[in-house]
């Protein structure tokens, strides 16, 4: 195919291996996102319900854990359709948004813990400060910052992606984003704009990344000094980190491998591999959450008491 205008489909190539136990994965898959969606969901009915959790912590957790359900959304039922559709086709208007969705998903996450990092070092390193420095305006601008930030970036790369001429339709992935879409370009087709946009915004989040481990340097140096500051960074800083390290982690080996990786690997190693961010922390993180943060548990803890309760007094 010689120009874009010609591009109108795209055939997700990576879900041809699944096709052999498709209900066994459409039930699981189907049964995982319903997890995520219920387990998110409650955490942010919790946290706006109770006017107890009105705090900036519990409303960045709200934030990640409306991005978790933004994130997968963008996945999990076009997969779910593809299993039992004759053929495993997105159309090129489809593929952009999901490249878009994946995208601005991973990098939304990471500016929220860099926010979330950023609170955590006001409340234990600043305390007395806390409330003046991290008010109600602040908190708002900080995650507008966080969602509106990788929108603007990830839109203008989708933008010049839509001025490729690509030459194939085949992505070997099960879904799109927007670096197997300039692979696809023709040799002659300008990639450079879409390489510079990717190198800013690398640039961009590993900011992001030397940030969190300046707060995480400082909050260790505090918490040296203090009981009471090693029993906080226990409470609210653990959680963070373990979901920091956990992102971190599947996110850097996803690019690592989509850039540099052996294309020799089986097909569904592959597909584990590019599936881990939408795996581990959107189930992982409300749960990690939800058991280590005190006041979320207590509450969980009485509200599954009193449902135990009213059910005794039916019978």
């Amino acid at each position: 195919m010689d120009n874009v205008s010609v591009v109108r489909i795209f055939t997700l190539a990576g879900i041809n291996e699944t096709m052999d136990y498709r209900i066994a994965i459409f039930s699981l898959s189907l049964i995982y996102y319903c997890v995520i969606l219920f387990l998110n969901f409650s955490l942010v009915f919790i946290i706006v319900l109770d006017e107890n959790l009105h705090e900036p912590m519990y409303v960045l957790l709200c934030s990640i854990c409306i991005n978790a359900v933004y994130g997968t959304t963008g996945f999990y039922p076009k997969f779910l359709f593809d299993l039992f559709s004759f053929s495993q086709e997105i159309s090129y208007e489809g593929c952009l948004l999901q490249a878009f969705v994946m995208h601005s998903y991973a990098c939304c996450d990471l500016s929220i813990l860099a926010v979330m990092a950023y609170d955590r070092y006001l409340a234990i390193c600043h305390p007395l400060h806390y409330h003046s420095s991290m008010t109600r305006r602040k908190l708002a601008q900080l995650i507008t910052f966080s969602w509106l930030t990788p929108f603007c970036i990830l839109s203008l790369g989708i933008l010049l992606a839509t001025q490729l001429q690509l030459c194939s339709t085949k992505i070997k992935k099960l879904f799109c984003v927007n670096w197997t879409i300039v692979q696809l370009a023709c040799s002659h087709s300008n990639t450079f704009s879409n390489v510079i946009i990717s190198y800013a915004a690398i640039i961009i989040y590993v900011s992001h990344g030397i940030f969190i481990m300046w707060t995480y340097m400082c909050l260790v140096k505090t918490c040296t000094r203090s009981k009471d500051n090693r029993v906080r960074f226990m409470q609210t800083c653990v959680p963070h980190l373990v979901s920091l390290v956990m992102f971190l982690v599947v996110v850097l080996f996803d690019l690592m491998y989509m850039r540099f990786g052996s294309t020799d690997l089986p097909q569904s190693l592959q597909n584990f591999i590019a599936l881990e961010f939408l795996v581990l922390p959107p189930l992982m993180n409300p749960l990690i959450y939800g058991f280590k943060l005190t006041k979320i548990r207590n509450k969980i803890m009485r509200k599954s008491l009193l449902n135990c309760m009213q059910k005794q007094n039916l019978y």
